[in-house]
């Protein structure tokens, strides 16, 4: 029976483990976050030997800012039809009522119905009919300076048939 001796291997020092550890977190790291790639692969191109040494890494970070840019152009496009959509459907449609309200407004007006009475003139009417406004329209007619013999027939027949319809008012 021959005694196989292992061989041995060499030890790491404990730096040497921790560097290694430090590359293989990069080489996770790269895949999710665009800048960590970037500064990445900006240390391995300076240095020609440690790109040689670690080529997966230095591929891995240059497929994640590849994907990195087609994820920014994506959404780039995305964005560019919401705002194509949303023009669309609201603001389109908004200019063209505004365009329709100028243009159309007296069509607008000339479509509402129109005011059966004037509040005004049922204002008057109720207080013509009033005895405390009566006695004060006789009143002031009274005090007003009868028209001069000059005046035309016809503006003698209209007060005339003022005074009737007073006089019929207060009956």
């Amino acid at each position: 029976m021959s005694v196989e001796k292992s061989r041995p291997r060499p030890r790491r020092t404990s730096l040497e483990s921790e560097e290694e550890r430090a590359w293989v977190g990069f080489y996770r790291r790269v895949g999710r976050d665009p800048a960590i790639a970037s500064e990445v692969l900006a240390q391995l191109e300076s240095d020609p030997e440690m790109k040689r040494s670690h080529l997966a890494l230095y591929l891995c970070c240059k497929e994640s800012l590849r994907q990195h840019k087609a994820r920014l152009a994506r959404n780039k496009r995305i964005g560019q039809f919401v705002r194509w959509l949303c023009i669309g459907l609201f603001i389109r449609p908004l200019h063209s009522l505004q365009k329709m309200w100028r243009q159309g407004s007296d069509l607008a007006v000339e479509c509402l119905p129109e005011v059966a009475k004037e509040p005004a003139v049922t204002q008057g009417r109720r207080l013509a009919r009033e005895t405390e406004f009566m006695t004060a329209r006789t009143v002031f007619d009274q005090q007003t300076p009868s028209p001069a013999p000059e005046a035309s027939p016809a503006s003698t027949e209209t007060q005339a048939s003022a005074r009737a319809k007073i006089s019929r008012t207060a009956a």
